[in-house]
């Protein structure tokens, strides 16, 4: 495929619409669940009032504000791509109680610190003239929204591309916006079980941004497709967790859960190297190569872990080893070691 070709295929997958939108009908849009921010987006709000406060001033004074992103979906409806921080602070401001319970705040922004109308600090939005309500309510804003005829793939190459403000999301967050379901529910519910947490060993950071999820999905991508992985971990795994949101045994898949990290739980100090947290490739090869001796039917051998340091593994889980050869040789030298051979 020459350059021009590839440009011309990839552009056909992007349909963009743009709109001038008065905050008042946001507010309403989100009163009436015409735009959804997805809970796992919503809880990355992170401005403070201070920051806060300076968009409201520069809406008052019409200075222009980024775009919202947003994906329009086949029933009508929008979901927040970009924008969390300015569309939440909006709504702390001026939204309607019914605004900010589909938003989870719980408290109404107090402007304050304040350069340009500081006559506006220690102001909540109710304490301003109507006429100045008015004004705020009426400002428009410039909404860019993504068309459903995109496929979800783009959706989260857009995430990821477009989530800058605030906190960013994890990809797996992402993900979690993007392939919401059955699926991504059934992720979130695994990752609570305690023979897992024994195994796998997260840090503070990792046990609030999805990487249990992750992991999870990534067992479930391996353990039925790895076989099949090219290069790319992130396509491999959004490929994986798209189709499985259309089609997939979830009865088997659990029972294969269950009995790996049943087994696994004995590990002394659960999928490490250093007894402090489990790294990814590792998780990898001794989650998926114990899954896959389990399916053998044989007795696994779970008395002796002395081979997790064997030169011949640690060569295939660390550095760059997302290749094919490496993800084939630390599933199955782990699948090995668990059969006894």
């Amino acid at each position: 495929m020459d350059l021009t070709s590839q440009l011309s295929e990839q552009k056909r997958k992007v349909d963009f619409n743009t709109y001038d939108i008065s905050v008042k009908e946001l507010i309403s849009m989100v009163s009436d669940n015409i735009i959804d921010i997805a809970p796992d987006y919503q809880r990355q709000f992170r401005w403070n009032t201070e920051r806060q406060s300076e968009l409201v001033e520069s809406i008052f004074l019409g200075i222009p504000v980024p775009s919202l992103y947003m994906a329009a979906n086949g029933d009508g409806t929008w979901e927040l791509i970009d924008g969390v921080q300015r569309l939440s602070s909006i709504i702390s401001f001026a939204g309607s109680k019914e605004a900010r319970d589909k938003t989870t705040l719980s408290s109404v922004l107090t402007l304050s610190e304040l350069t340009k109308l500081t006559t506006f600090n220690d102001k909540k939005f109710e304490q301003l003239p109507k006429t100045v309500q008015l004004d705020f309510l009426l400002k428009p804003l410039k909404i860019t929204t993504l068309s459903d005829k995109s496929d979800l793939m783009v959706r989260f190459d857009l995430f990821e591309r477009l989530n800058t403000g605030g906190v960013a999301l994890s990809n797996q967050e992402i993900r979690s916006c993007v392939y919401r379901g059955r699926f991504n529910d059934f992720l979130k519910r695994l990752s609570s079980d305690i023979n897992f947490k024994k195994t796998v060993k997260l840090t503070k950071a990792q046990q609030s941004d999805a990487t249990s999820e992750e992991f999870i999905l990534r067992f479930f991508a391996f353990y039925y497709n790895y076989k099949f992985f090219d290069h790319s971990v992130v396509d491999f795994l959004n490929d994986f967790m798209a189709e499985s949101t259309k089609k997939f045994d979830y009865k088997n898949a659990e029972e294969v859960f269950n009995k790996t990290f049943d087994a696994l739980k004995g590990m002394p100090n659960g999928i490490t190297l250093n007894r402090t947290t489990t790294p990814t490739n590792l998780f990898e090869g001794i989650a998926v190569g114990a899954a896959l001796a389990i399916k053998t039917g044989q007795k696994l051998f779970l008395k002796n872990f002395d081979w997790i340091i064997d030169p011949e593994l640690r060569s295939a889980t660390i550095g760059a080893t997302n290749t094919k050869s490496k993800v084939k040789k630390r599933i199955e030298f782990s699948r090995d070691k668990f059969l006894g051979k």
